[in-house]
């Protein structure tokens, strides 16, 4: 039995593959104060619905994927370790002159962002090597010495060591390493070279001094995790899904936390491409993943999920960049919990506000008064309030339309059923343009991609966006609800190594590029040996950041393999750069040699056979007859709308809107003019209105 739980900002997730074949979706509300509790709820609810104890069901487990926010939370709210930074001697303000930049180059008022780590938590360490790894300056021990004891003065808690060079000469940042271990025992400590080897100075001082920050927080979350799922019942494998689309066992997750800043929004784009290919025969797709807090998206790109080192904790030059490969998922403040509300111009604004979990939507009846997205759905009649969840939670649609009208309707004036619907084309609005950004930007036309809809909320507008884009087609699969933790039983098992050598495709040594490329070879085979021994498959993947001569930026460029045999592989790791390129800016200069800076090696170890079974259907629901609702739907008002169970669809029959196709996790809106049918696979395909 494997159980995959994703902890979002209002409900935790969770989905159980039987052994039987089957696969239950269980929600529970996310505990902000007490994450693991909101985990083991959710795994309650499950034994409670299979009729067993919880220790009882538990103990038939041997894989628990866990996705969280913790991570990224503690940064955004400085909850992280009071860490300090060691630097070489010169350099102390690495992170904060950072790489320059404005978001707007001419609004000074925007001041700069503080660093990460303060400048009086700065160190600098009398030491210097050279870009060729020799030795300048060799470490002035007995100065290093004295700066532990003031660090240990100064009551740090963690401690990022990134030195000039270390990526091609470790000596001194190891050594240092062993002085930390020996003057501060106890306290937790990265060495850039080893968590971020990376040419650039700043992406890698950030990364280390992220990475050192979470360790003592992200240590005790997943000792105490593990701690409670083992006294719960639990004595299988824990693994932690991480930045890359992939999952690490968690003991790995508290030695290297910032693998985890992303946590939970990576695997959406693993069920996404999971799902577009399964019910669209796509290659191409939007992933967009609706939580009652946030609105994540990502693509899939020729059946490929991109990564980006661009990762941002803040927003782009205001935050900080985490400089580590990560699924690109962008996040804006929007979901079913978003606040909506009038601004000093008197125009309608939708989120970022959330009412979260606590004290959530108006309708949720817990002290909420602010309107937010879930209660427009309310008063338009596009949520059952007895059916919440399933029933679990009953709405209140007296408090959502008192809400609206209180907040909205008089500043608006506009009655509450038009107020609740300019709140969704706010809200839709804000998604559409989200989704504009990260696909024209990466050269995808919306008009050729599926849209998935994951995440309980995503059936609310997912047919407007659908429509307002001119994609085609509209997935929710039947997992959609949970979309993240579909894609977390999908998983792979995921090591990722990199090493920094410069060459050139003009003059290139073979030779040394070869040993490189062995070296993380064998680190690889160390991996799948140890970590991934019970996998049902392994592989490989070698890869590149590559440029043209004198250009500042690399791409990530796919090997064709891990060894250079001669001119024909290069002139073929030539061409793919070329290709690559153009694909990316849409020029390439195919004359020019190219230059690599550093070289990547990517284990993946498979750990499930077969694909993932659809959601079981039970009788009564089977038998689920159709209703009628009042709904109330743009241009036609009010009208008796067909509302019919998700799971109930026969297959390949087709139906027209305005329809509510409900489940109790999500609700499905079907605005007129648009079609939808139940896949082969279980989830809904929609073909939007035309028109927008």
């Amino acid at each position: 039995m494997r159980f995959a739980v994703d902890t979002g900002g209002t409900f935790t997730d969770l989905l159980v593959e039987h052994d039987d074949g089957r696969l239950t979706m269980h929600k529970a509300a996310t505990t902000p104060q007490d994450p693991i509790a909101g985990v083991i709820d959710s795994l309650a609810r499950a034994a409670e619905a299979e009729g067993v104890t919880l220790a009882d069901l538990l103990a038939q487990g041997d894989l628990f994927i866990h996705g969280t926010t913790r991570a990224i939370n503690a940064i955004v709210t400085g909850a992280t370790a009071r860490t300090a930074f060691l630097t070489t001697r010169g350099h102390p303000d690495i992170l904060v002159l950072r790489e320059g930049g404005r978001k707007d180059v001419f609004d000074f008022t925007v001041p700069f962002p503080e660093p990460y780590v303060s400048r009086s938590l700065t160190w600098e360490a009398d030491e210097r090597i050279m870009a060729d790894g020799s030795v300048r300056r060799a470490l002035d021990e007995a100065a290093l010495v004295s700066a532990l004891g003031e660090m240990k003065a100064a009551k740090v808690e963690a401690v990022a060591v990134c030195l000039l060079w270390s990526i091609v000469n470790p000596a001194h940042e190891l050594r240092i390493g062993e002085l930390i271990e020996a003057h501060l025992p106890g306290v937790p400590y990265t060495l850039s070279h080893a968590v971020n080897p990376s040419l650039r100075e700043y992406r890698r001082a950030s990364s280390t001094a992220i990475d050192a920050s979470l360790k003592p927080l992200m240590s005790a979350y997943m000792g105490d995790l593990t701690a409670r799922l083992r006294g719960a019942g639990y004595a299988g494998r824990v693994l932690i899904v991480t930045s890359n689309a992939g999952v690490i066992d968690a003991s790995e997750a508290a030695r290297a936390p910032i693998h985890l800043i992303n946590s939970g929004p990576a695997m959406a784009p693993v069920a996404g491409r999971h799902f577009a290919e399964a019910d669209a025969a796509a290659e191409t797709a939007i992933v967009a993943d609706t939580g009652g807090t946030t609105y994540d998206l990502s693509v899939v790109r020729r059946g490929s999920i991109p990564l980006t080192r661009e990762t941002w904790i803040g927003g782009a030059y205001r935050g900080h960049m985490t400089g580590f490969p990560s699924v690109d998922v962008r996040s804006i403040g929007a979901g079913g919990g978003s606040i909506a509300w009038v601004d000093a111009g008197g125009l309608l604004r939708v989120g970022p506000q959330s009412a979260a979990a606590e004290p959530g939507p108006a309708a949720y009846g817990r002290g909420g008064e602010e309107p937010t997205v879930t209660d427009a759905c309310v008063a338009l009649g596009w949520l059952d309030p007895d059916f919440f969840l399933g029933g679990a939670m009953k709405l209140r649609a007296d408090l959502s339309r008192g809400a609206i009208e209180a907040r909205l309707c008089g500043p608006l004036g506009l009655s509450v059923e038009d107020a609740a619907l300019a709140v969704i084309r706010v809200a839709t609005e804000n998604m559409v343009q989200a989704i504009l950004d990260i696909t024209v930007n990466q050269g995808i036309d919306p008009r050729e991609a599926v849209l998935i809809g994951g995440g309980g909320a995503a059936g609310l507008n997912s047919e407007r966006i659908a429509a307002r884009l001119g994609c085609p087609t509209l997935l929710i699969p039947d997992v959609g609800a949970a979309l993240s933790a579909a894609g977390a039983l999908m998983s792979e098992l995921v090591f990722e190594c990199r090493a920094a050598l410069f060459a050139q495709s003009g003059a290139f040594d073979a030779e040394a590029v070869n040993a490189i490329l062995a070296g993380l070879r064998a680190r690889c085979e160390a991996f799948i040996a140890e970590a991934g021994d019970d996998a049902v498959e392994s592989r490989i993947a070698f890869g590149a950041e590559a440029r043209y001569p004198h250009q500042v930026w690399e791409i990530d460029l796919p090997l064709r393999g891990g060894v250079f045999g001669g001119e024909a592989d290069i002139r073929a790791m030539v061409a793919d750069f070329h290709a690559a390129h153009d694909e990316i800016f849409a020029i390439s200069d195919p004359e020019s040699e190219i230059e690599v800076v550093s070289w990547t090696a990517r284990a993946s170890c498979r750990l499930r056979e077969g694909k993932l079974p659809s959601l079981g259907v039970e009788k009564e629901t089977a038998a689920a007859p159709v209703s009628r609702r009042r709904a109330y739907f743009e241009r036609v008002g009010w009208v008796e709308a067909e509302a019919r169970r998700f799971e109930a669809l026969p297959a390949g029959a087709e139906f027209a809107g305005p329809a509510l196709v409900e489940s109790s996790f999500t609700t499905v809106v079907v605005g007129p003019g648009a079609t939808y049918r139940r896949t082969a696979s279980g989830g809904l395909s929609i073909k939007p209105a035309k028109g927008g």
